[in-house]
């Protein structure tokens, strides 16, 4: 992958050169640690850390040119390019230095506050069931066709993005599902992307401290739908696939000029879920639709999980799968690490590990947990620190309405204190316990854990909520190792 300079410089608007545009770039990156020979290094200024301040370590790693939006003293040889901001520089030059790979395959972005990564794993699944090479990109990790990547953001910035496109085609991989946030939506690190399917599953409050109101975050939602439809687009077969059911769907459906494709199991729709029936082992239910009626017998469970199939068989129908191909991949596919996840070692009770750190995810499971629950559901849950305050509450409170014994303890509290994250937490506890209802802080997630599985009886059923399939914990003195099912699977083994 190279290009001259010269043809990077005049994608921009604005600019100034001190140096040569006559440079032949091989690489590009805004991380000065990953410059090499031939790179182009664009200096960005972040809230804790300001590219400019790198230029000299990038001269000597053997950077080409560099972008920057104020002067700087460089090593002769390497050009320079002012321009008044190099964040909307980076954005325009990302997809053009990759020979825009996103229009060599079909990409199918799935955008909401719940759901992605459950619904990007089925839709894979489906993919692959049909032949196809398929690539992942999402909060768990990014795959290209069987090669796991690591994560860094659960949609990487637009450089590293439009590179992991290219070496997706490299590899080639016909399909690429990817989870796309409000995040990426709004800064633009997605720009250049084209999209052939764009998938909703559900909006509810989550990401106040970015968007401040519920409209904006509505509105970022609904741009991967204005990207899919767009006028630019090389590919045809543009589909939204919509839940029906969600309040904010009416804005995903005008956001998208194209074909839609709505599902539900509440309002009528394209797909809809009807029979359902939630057991602890899975869940089963039948799908009307243009094929007719499809019955479905699962290995996940949860009505959410249902959303999240239909989601998931909206895309592949999107894009031409034979129903016995998706019925098939769908009966077969057994689990997403950390949704939902039993731990089981054996125990007379149920531990389930999920993913759940928002409002509607901690509603869901614990709904879903009551749907199955033979005796009492043990929850024990907490909230990320550096993240939305208002949602402490709000969990509280619904921790103990669907709870029996609910015990709140530390996420990944960064540089909050702990204790003043449950603190708010127990607003929420307080507001929402009666007289038959109780409730424990633990600061130390593991020692929270140990009680609650102590406290299990006989077909009781133990939520452990927040971390899912993270195998760390975020402390203001650092990151340490952490995983809930490995934490869980050494207590209840000691407890023999």
């Amino acid at each position: 992958m190279a290009k001259i300079l010269r043809e990077l410089v005049a994608l921009l608007a604005e600019f100034e050169v001190q140096g040569s545009l006559d440079r032949e770039i091989t690489h590009m990156t805004c991380d000065s640690r990953q410059v090499k020979a031939g790179s182009l290094f664009i200096a960005l200024s972040g809230s804790k850390v300001d590219g400019h301040d790198y230029a000299a370590v990038a001269c000597r790693q053997g950077a080409a040119a560099i972008i920057a939006s104020r002067e700087l003293a460089v090593e002769p040889g390497v050009t320079v390019i002012t321009v008044p901001d190099t964040r909307l520089a980076m954005q325009k030059c990302a997809a053009y230095f990759f020979d825009y790979p996103s229009r060599k395959l079909r990409l199918i972005g799935v955008t909401g506050t719940s759901g992605k990564t459950t619904t990007t794993y089925l839709i894979r699944a489906i993919l692959m069931r049909a032949g196809f090479r398929v690539g992942v990109i999402g909060t768990i990790n990014n795959i290209i066709d069987q090669q796991v990547l690591p994560v860094k953001n659960t949609t990487p910035d637009v450089v590293d993005l439009q590179a992991l496109f290219s070496d997706m085609v490299d590899a080639g991989v016909q399909y690429v599902v990817m989870e796309v946030s409000s995040h990426a939506l709004v800064l633009n690190r997605v720009r250049g992307t084209e999209f052939d399917v764009g998938v909703y599953t559900n909006l509810s409050r989550e990401h106040m401290d970015f968007h401040h109101t519920f409209d904006n975050y509505i509105a970022a939602k609904a741009e991967l739908f204005r990207l899919v439809s767009s006028p630019e687009a090389t590919k045809g077969g543009k589909t939204a696939v919509v839940n029906i059911d969600d309040a904010a769907a009416p804005a995903m459906l005008q956001s998208a000029d194209c074909r839609h494709i709505t599902y539900g199991v509440s309002h009528s729709a394209d797909l809809k879920a009807e029979n359902i029936d939630v057991k602890a082992s899975g869940a089963a239910f039948t799908v009307t639709g243009p094929f007719g009626v499809l019955s479905l017998n699962l290995k996940i469970t949860g009505v959410f999980n249902v959303y999240n199939t239909l989601a998931a068989i909206g895309a592949a129908i999107a894009e031409g799968v034979d129903v016995g191909i998706i019925k098939a991949a769908l009966e077969e596919f057994s689990s997403v690490p950390g949704r939902f996840e039993r731990v089981d070692e054996g125990q007379p009770f149920t531990v389930i590990v999920d993913y759940a750190h928002k409002p509607d995810g901690l509603e869901n499971i614990l709904k879903t947990a009551r749907q199955f629950a033979k005796k009492r559901i043990i929850v024990v849950f907490g909230c990320g620190g550096d993240r939305d305050r208002t949602k402490r509450p709000i969990m509280g409170k619904l921790a103990m309405e669907y709870g029996d014994v609910v015990i709140a303890t530390s996420d990944n509290p960064r540089s909050e204190e702990p204790t003043e994250i449950l603190r708010e937490i127990e607003q929420g506890l307080l507001e929402g316990r009666n007289a038959e209802k109780g409730y424990e802080i633990i600061v130390d997630r593991r020692t929270a854990i140990a009680k609650a599985l102590s406290l299990a009886a006989e077909d009781d059923v133990v939520i452990i909520a927040g971390k899912g399939h993270e195998t760390y914990q975020i402390l203001k003195g650092g990151t340490i190792d952490f995983d809930d099912r490995e934490v869980a699977r050494e207590i209840i083994r000691e407890m023999r």
